[in-house]
């Protein structure tokens, strides 16, 4: 048996599939390997510049969101696929560039203000390079073809995370953390030469449109377009409401976290420890299930059952949660959000992410780029700042730990209804087209 033959029987991946699938997954890779070694260095100046304290940080992290997804919107409307995904990429690596000389001549009086800015930027970075990564991928690949494969294009975003985190674990000090910055300029053009690669390879590709070629033509609109047509259209009205749903449960689990690591771990070695053991398990069921069980859902259930599954486990662990800080005994508080926390960021990664991605399968090409990238920046960190406002104002009203749990139940189920709603949705509109 070829290999062919063996991955279209065990993956449903068909032989012609193959290539475009292997770069899809080295472009994703480069992705986020070069974002994981970012990290830890925000992680480091955000500390030293007390960056965490400071609430309109946040706030200038959002409006910076909203102008990088007009002026992409902009670009967009000007230029074709092939032109604008490099600009955008290129744009972040001279940005990097700038940093790696200000942080190596720069005196160190102005290293606060300049992890500040630091904190905003990669904040930018990471939301703005995923979302253009999978506005290309919904752009590339067919309804069908998402549903079958965005699950195993994720594996190669995993992979980049894992290898990306031990490049800044263990080369920081011997080549110092700023040198870094270098490596992942590398990575972010690298990513540039698989997209001209893909771009090659699209004539082999199922397109939704057959009599035009996504590659030699602008996607057309205004800058302002995604933001018109994310509150005028009630599809990506939808797919707005089910990631601010997201975020806000996402800050909730957050302060959660934090309280349980600092009520139940004594010393600063214990908490790196137990927020290890969590990342850890997270990746194995990650990886796990990108490969063997997100396609199957999709292909069983459907994309809106598969939707679903996030806001499930959402509402069953902040219940358990709920019931541990209720009546303290009656489960273990520590391995009950261990269990949460990684079944629901592996949830996320490998099966809600690439079947959310899929949604976008079924719309114009226009929404493809500017809508989804006004959704995946803008919203979501908008959603991230009405998550911190609910959540402070509450512990301010002195809720307990408990009355935060039990708020996420009635919340998740409504964000579970959505998903179906918009499962639903994106049927009709793939059998449309």
């Amino acid at each position: 048996m070829n290999g062919g033959s063996l991955s279209s029987r065990l993956f449903k991946i068909e032989p012609d599939e193959i290539a475009a699938l292997v770069w899809s997954c080295a472009y994703f890779f480069c992705l986020l390997c070069g974002y994981y070694i970012l990290r830890p260095l925000r992680e480091a100046m955000a500390a030293a510049g007390d960056v965490r304290n400071l609430k309109w940080l946040y706030l200038g992290t959002l409006t910076s969101m909203l102008v990088a997804s007009v002026v992409f919107a902009a670009i967009t409307t000007r230029y074709p696929r092939r032109t604008f995904i490099p600009i955008a990429y290129r744009f972040f690596a001279v940005n990097l560039l700038i940093f790696f000389v200000a942080l190596t001549t720069l005196p160190e009086s102005s290293q606060v203000h300049l992890g500040r800015v630091f904190f905003v930027w990669v904040s930018v970075f990471n939301l703005f390079v995923v979302s253009v990564f999978w506005s290309f991928m919904a752009d590339l690949f067919t309804n069908a073809q998402g549903r079958r494969l965005f699950a195993f294009i994720a594996v190669g975003g995993t992979l980049g995370q894992i290898c990306g985190s031990l490049v800044a674990r263990y080369l920081a000090e011997p080549l110092g953390a700023v040198n870094l910055l270098l490596v992942t300029v590398v990575l972010l053009e690298c990513a540039c030469r698989v997209v001209n690669v893909l771009n090659r390879q699209t004539p082999a590709i199922p397109l939704p449109a057959p009599s035009a070629n996504p590659q030699q033509a602008p996607v057309g609109g205004g800058a302002l377009a995604g933001l018109k047509r994310v509150f005028s259209s009630p599809y990506l009205t939808g797919i707005a409401i089910f990631i601010v749903c997201y975020t806000i449960s996402s800050t909730f689990l957050y302060v959660t976290k934090i309280q349980v690591g600092t009520q139940h771990t004594t010393d600063q070695d214990g908490r790196v420890a137990f927020f290890a053991n969590i990342d850890f398990w997270t990746g194995v069921a990650t990886v796990l299930a990108q490969v063997f069980l997100t396609s199957r859902l999709i292909a069983r259930l459907g994309v809106g059952p598969t939707l679903g599954v996030l806001p499930l486990i959402t509402l069953i662990g902040f219940g358990l949660l709920g019931v541990a800080f209720w009546r303290p005994g009656t489960l273990d508080i520590v391995w009950v959000l261990v269990a949460f926390e990684a079944t629901r960021r592996a949830g996320n990664y490998a099966i809600s992410r690439p079947a959310r991605e899929v949604l976008f399968t079924v719309v114009p090409r226009e929404d493809k780029y500017k809508a989804k990238n006004v959704i995946d920046t803008f919203v979501y960190r908008a959603g991230d700042q009405i998550g911190i406002w609910v959540a402070d104002g509450l512990m301010a009203l002195q809720w307990t730990a408990a009355a935060l749990c039990f708020t996420m139940v009635p919340w998740a189920a409504g964000w579970l209804a959505v998903g179906l709603v918009l499962g639903r949705r994106q049927r009709e509109l793939a059998a449309r087209r």
